[in-house]
């Protein structure tokens, strides 16, 4: 099994905690986006490399811009 991507473990946590915040279940999320739910449920769990295309209509379905989800992704190098 491969390692989970730190970056798309932290877009699918930020993803989750938008959906919560709205009350949304996977479902309402899922029916909202136009994206099947066991997909969104993988997005969540940071095992989906989502294009920037799925990234927006998430984005739009949450009420918020892409830069709110990706904001300091990748974390710059020190």
């Amino acid at each position: 099994m491969r390692k989970k991507s730190p970056e798309l473990l932290e877009l699918g946590q930020r993803i989750r905690a938008a959906r919560t915040s709205l009350g949304f279940s996977q479902e309402d999320l899922a029916h909202e986006s136009e994206i099947d739910r066991s997909y969104i449920g993988g997005v969540e769990r940071g095992e989906r490399n989502l294009t920037l295309t799925v990234l927006c209509k998430i984005a739009r379905a949450l009420r918020c811009d892409v830069a709110a989800l990706t904001k300091d992704l990748p974390p710059k190098r020190r």
